[in-house]
C-alpha cells in the first residue's frame, strides 16, 4: 500500500522543510525579551480563518523519483480537508484529511485507502495532527502551546524562539528520546512565521520549513511560495509548492467519496 502514497503524502506531508538560506537582503531585528515573543507567536496561532481554498502547484523529488503536479485544497478549520490531485489536467489523486481519517482515492488504479494519519509517520517518520497540517499550510507556528516554556536563540537577523534549550537538545540525543525539538523563526513585520525547524536528536531526522514570499489576503498573512525538505536516514524529499486562486473564508464543499468499484489497495 504504501507505494501508492507519495502523490498524497507530498501534499500533506511536504509541507515541512529544510530552511535554507535567503538571498534576499535582511534587516537585523530589535531585541525583545522571550516573553513578548511568545506572546507574538501566541497572537499568529490565533489568526486562523474559517475556510480556505487554493491552486497549489507542487514540484516533488526524493531520493526515488521526481515529480511535478497541481493540487486543489478545501479547508473547513478543525474539521476536514480535501485535496484533488491533477498531472497535466488529470485527477489522478482525491483525498481527505480529517481529525481521525486520512483517506485517497487512486483513479488509475480504480483503489482506495481509508486509514489514519499515522500513514504519514510511516512514510516519513513525521507524527502530527489535523490541527498540525492547517498550521503548516496557513504558515502558523506548528504546534505551539501556549502552557510550554519557549527559550530564545540569538540570531542577528531573525527571532528564534524553541522548545529546548541547547544543553537539552544535547542531552536528547544522548538519551535517544523520541522527542522532537521545534525552532521558530520570524521578524519585526507583519508576514508571521518566515522558517520552521524541527529536529529529532534520536534518529537525526530533520524537517525545516520556509516560507520565501507571504500575502495579505484579508487580513491572514498566507503564503505564496513554500520551499520544503525532510531529511532521515533513509530519504531525503524537497517540495516547492506554488499557492495561487486563494480564497478565504467563503463557504467551502468537502466532498469525498470511494466509487463502490473501487478496490483497496495492496
Amino acid at each position: 500500500m504504501i507505494r501508492y502514497t507519495n502523490y498524497i503524502l507530498s501534499v500533506f506531508c511536504g509541507f515541512l522543510l529544510v530552511a535554507c538560506g535567503t538571498t534576499k537582503v535582511l534587516n537585523k531585528v530589535s531585541r525583545k525579551k522571550t516573553m513578548e515573543l511568545t506572546a507574538r507567536l501566541d497572537s499568529i496561532s490565533k489568526n486562523i480563518p474559517n475556510t480556505f481554498y487554493a491552486k497549489i502547484s507542487t514540484e516533488f523529488k526524493d531520493t526515488n523519483q521526481q515529480l511535478s503536479f497541481k493540487t486543489s485544497i478545501r479547508l473547513v478549520k478543525d474539521s476536514a480537508m480535501t485535496a484533488l490531485v491533477t498531472y497535466l489536467g488529470i485527477p489522478v489523486v482525491n483525498s481527505l484529511v480529517t481529525k481521525d481519517t486520512l483517506a485517497f482515492t487512486l483513479k488509475k488504479e480504480r483503489c482506495y485507502v481509508k486509514t489514519d494519519v499515522s500513514l504519514l509517520r510511516q512514510k516519513f517518520g513525521v507524527d502530527f495532527s489535523f490541527r498540525n497540517l492547517e498550521e503548516l499550510i496557513y504558515g502558523l507556528p506548528i504546534d505551539f502551546d501556549t502552557k510550554a516554556k519557549y527559550h530564545q536563540f540569538m540570531d542577528p537577523y531573525f527571532h528564534v524562539l524553541s522548545t529546548h534549550k541547547k544543553r537539552k537538545i544535547k542531552r536528547l540525543g544522548r538519551k535517544g528520546t523520541d522527542d522532537y525539538v521545534i525552532k521558530y523563526f520570524f521578524t519585526d513585520d507583519s508576514l508571521g512565521i518566515k522558517k520552521i525547524e524541527l529536529f529529532n536528536p534520536a534518529d537525526s531526522t530533520h524537517i525545516f520549513v520556509e516560507y520565501l514570499k507571504k500575502k495579505i489576503h484579508d487580513g491572514f498573512a498566507l503564503p505564496k511560495e513554500i520551499e520544503m525538505r525532510i531529511l532521515t536516514a533513509k530519504n531525503n524529499v524537497f517540495i516547492l509548492l506554488d499557492y495561487d486562486r486563494i480564497e478565504i473564508n467563503q463557504p467551502q464543499e468537502i466532498y469525498f467519496t470511494i466509487p463502490e468499484n473501487y478496490e483497496h489497495c495492496q
